[in-house]
């Protein structure tokens, strides 16, 4: 039974071979280019979007990469520089060219509001520390406008790398089924369905698929990346913004001095 089986095999494989020829040849080559460059007007359409894609992800890779990597080094450095400085005023004046540091950003915000704030009780004559309530909440509004525009800064082009991961596939996907659709087209117009007839037209159809995984597959693996890291950042950021609240309403505190009645105790 096997010597059979062989042997109908052996029989057919000078025939097969034949008809991948013609095929080749009626193609001008299977390889990769010239698939390409014979496919249809769609299919190099589909193809020239795929590359657009692929090509702008890299982009924002390679942007994207830059940016949360400067941003992660420059938040390391503010934190030894605004940890080691005397004076709320000092680690201002310390990390003014940490442009690219979410914190330093967001400590550079809060800094000014709260100075806004005690020139304005400071003008109406009033006791700032018994306004630490309303100096609080306007440093906490300064604050969360400053994360808010830090996230929107890293995440900033990181949604097309989803776009492109969820929609690459599928326009790698149409072009494969148009390329089918015209392989079935040439085999009703000549009539024959032989391997010379449906080969080039269904390598056609799998290089669109295999474009539109090219553009896909790092647009998956680097959006994850880059979200996790910017969730890191966003988490460094908030635990560094309620310590400076802590900070700024200790120091309101010790301004305030004894409560009422303490006082009141202590002269009875």
């Amino acid at each position: 039974m096997i010597n059979y089986i062989w042997g109908l095999v052996a029989e057919s494989l000078p025939s097969f071979q034949a008809a991948a020829g013609a095929g080749a040849g009626a193609s001008g080559g299977l390889d990769v280019w010239s698939l390409i460059w014979h496919s249809g007007l769609v299919v190099q359409l589909v193809l020239l979007t795929l590359v657009l894609f692929s090509v702008l992800t890299w982009a924002v890779i390679i942007s994207k990469y830059r940016v949360i990597r400067a941003a992660q080094s420059q938040d390391q450095e503010f934190q030894e520089v605004f940890w080691h400085a005397g004076s709320l005023s000092a680690a201002y004046g310390q990390t003014k060219h940490l442009e690219l540091s979410p914190q330093a950003v967001v400590f550079r915000l809060g800094y000014g509001e709260l100075g806004k704030v005690m020139r304005v009780h400071s003008g109406e004559g009033g006791d700032i520390a018994q306004a630490a309530k309303g100096v609080i909440e306007n440093l906490q509004r300064s604050l969360n406008r400053g994360m808010a525009a830090e996230s929107t800064r890293l995440g900033k082009a990181v949604t097309f790398l989803a776009t492109c991961a969820n929609t690459a596939p599928f326009i790698g996907l149409f072009g494969t089924v148009w390329g089918i659709m015209d392989s079935f087209r040439s085999i009703g117009a000549t009539g024959a369905a032989n391997l010379a007839t449906v080969a080039p037209g269904i390598a056609e159809a799998l290089v669109a698929t295999a474009t539109g995984l090219f553009a896909a597959i790092p647009a998956v693996v680097f959006y994850n990346h880059f979200n996790r890291r910017i969730q890191v950042l966003e988490a460094e950021m908030a635990s560094f913004t309620q310590d400076f609240l802590n900070l700024v309403e200790r120091d309101l505190m010790r301004r305030q001095g004894p409560a009422p009645a303490e006082t009141g105790r202590q002269g009875s």
